[in-house]
């Protein structure tokens, strides 16, 4: 450990819960703005510390919190100033939640008096998630340095501090104050320069983007609600972004309103969805990605030519149940490589192949090779089903992984182009790992990695990159280089129904 942690914490009590730490220096606030602003004047004057944690307990503000829960500081609000974001803190919330707890990220508002129920409710409306008495004072002492806010919640929104129950609320808040402070060694030692190798592409394809645009279109122009089959891309911040327009996602069609309009995600349906569609009188708008119709069409004539289709993808996933519902009778799942040596055809020269669009390309190329030697009549599609998004993703992957320490893919885990990122990464060696966003890194991946390489899913928004790589920075300098692996060009028409030529 190149450094030391100055601790501010406001109540003799908090103090205690974190004493047994020998690298820390724990400083005693006191409760308030006013000693507050003194004890972030004496905290500048400590210059050995490396970095500077506010530690302590809190009122909830959120509805969703309870006694107990952990609340890590995204940014810190008060009165008569601009935010002031503190996004090292997010670095803690994955080795809090590894220990167990119950941790919640966002603003919190630091106010000179104890906020009552009615002025809750009108920060919650703000998006503030907790409240407190110090933390926007106490923060003038980082000056520059790595700063974390990581406070318990002692009184939840609707329950009053005199609560009967608070005294009991308070000792399970001290005690997980105690638990929730062991993860604070980790982070300081995560902190440090590093470099950022940032693979391109990345993120949005063109067939996201499309799917995207056109639940923007069918809200902007026919208001809300807007019915979606199943997720529109497989990623949890693009689906509650359109959540909060209007969209309702739903996962069958006798959920939607008879006569009302309903999204077909871009992973495309079967033909029997479609006839359900139509049973419904639902106005149809098809998001379904080019591509993956590219794959149903190929689906269909092999089919007419009398093939058994070998489908090489994941059981369950919904592009894999659309192309197989084109031709169900001839279609054979071939889910891995030990799936290969099992599948059988029923004539051995009547056999083809078929691929989902986002596969891992080696291990795909390994399955297709393994049923060519099976069954030499094989044949395939025209060209590649695995779509050209997938396999960039995955060279400019391959390519930082080489260099890096760690490799750290954006993307939801429902997500299968994402999750085949991280197997690809690994497969040069190197430890890789799927999060959802900033508060899914775990500070115990980052202790002595100098090099982290950074991409993201095709279904991830790019804004998620660049929070993750401001919470990096956040915990030293962070130097950011862009490997440019191939360049895209490729954009999608819209549905004939949005106006596309």
């Amino acid at each position: 450990m190149s450094g030391s942690l100055l601790v501010l914490a406001p109540l003799r009590i908090e103090a205690a819960a974190l004493k047994d730490v020998p690298e820390w220096r724990v400083l005693r606030s006191g409760m308030g703005m006013q000693r507050a602003r003194i004890a972030a004047a004496r905290g500048l004057a400590v210059e050995s510390a490396q970095a500077l944690a506010i530690v302590g307990l809190c009122a909830g503000v959120s509805s969703e919190l309870r006694a107990g829960d952990i609340v890590c500081a995204t940014e810190l609000r008060r009165d008569g100033a601009e935010p002031l974001p503190t996004p090292a803190s997010t670095l803690l919330v994955a080795a809090l939640r590894r220990r167990g707890l119950r941790v919640h990220a966002g603003p919190i508002f630091s106010s000179d008096h104890i906020v009552g129920r009615e002025e809750r409710e009108a920060l919650a409306a703000q998006g503030v998630v907790a409240a407190d008495m110090e933390s926007a004072w106490l923060a003038e002492a980082a000056e520059g340095r790595p700063l974390a806010v990581l406070r318990v919640v002692v009184d939840p929104a609707g329950r009053r501090l005199l609560d009967p129950r608070t005294p009991f609320a308070g000792l399970r808040a001290l005690r997980n104050l105690r638990r929730a402070g062991k993860v604070l060694p980790e982070w300081l030692e995560a902190i440090q320069p590093r470099q950022v190798l940032l693979a391109a592409p990345r993120s949005f394809c063109a067939g996201v983007e499309r799917a995207i645009e056109i639940v923007n279109l069918v809200l902007e122009r026919g208001g809300a609600p807007v019915y979606v089959r199943k997720q529109i891309v497989h990623n949890e911040h693009v689906v509650a972004e359109a959540e909060s327009r209007g969209a309702v996602f739903v996962n069958e069609l006798d959920e939607v309103p008879e006569g009302a309009v309903v999204i077909f995600s871009a992973h495309g349906v079967s033909p029997a969805v479609r006839q359900a569609a139509s049973e419904r009188r639902l106005e149809v708008i098809d998001a379904t990605c080019p591509l993956v119709s590219k794959v149903h069409a190929e689906a269909r004539r092999f089919a007419a030519r009398g093939d058994t289709i070998f489908l090489i993808g994941h059981a369950g996933h919904e592009e894999v149940e659309g192309t197989k519902g084109e031709a169900p009778e001839s279609t054979v799942l071939v889910d891995g490589v030990g799936g290969a040596g099992t599948v059988r055809a029923v004539d051995p020269e009547q056999v083809s192949y078929l691929t989902q669009t986002t596969l891992a390309v080696d291990e795909t190329s390994e399955i297709v090779e393994m049923l060519r030697r099976r069954y030499p009549a094989l044949r395939g599609p025209s060209s590649d089903d695995i779509c050209y998004a997938t396999a960039n993703r995955q060279n400019a992957v391959r390519a930082v992984a080489r260099d890096s320490d760690v490799v750290l893919v954006v993307g939801s885990r429902a997500s299968s182009n994402s999750r085949r990122l991280v197997e690809v990464a690994r497969r040069e060696g190197v430890p890789a790992y799927l999060v959802d966003d900033e508060t899914d890194v775990d500070v115990a991946w980052l202790k002595g990695v100098r090099t982290v390489g950074l991409t993201a899913g095709a279904s991830a928004p790019e804004r998620l990159v660049n929070r993750l790589i401001e919470v990096l920075g956040s915990i030293g300098e962070a130097t950011v280089e862009e490997r440019q692996a191939t360049t895209e060009s490729l954009q999608f028409r819209l549905p004939r129904e949005l106006g596309a030529s």
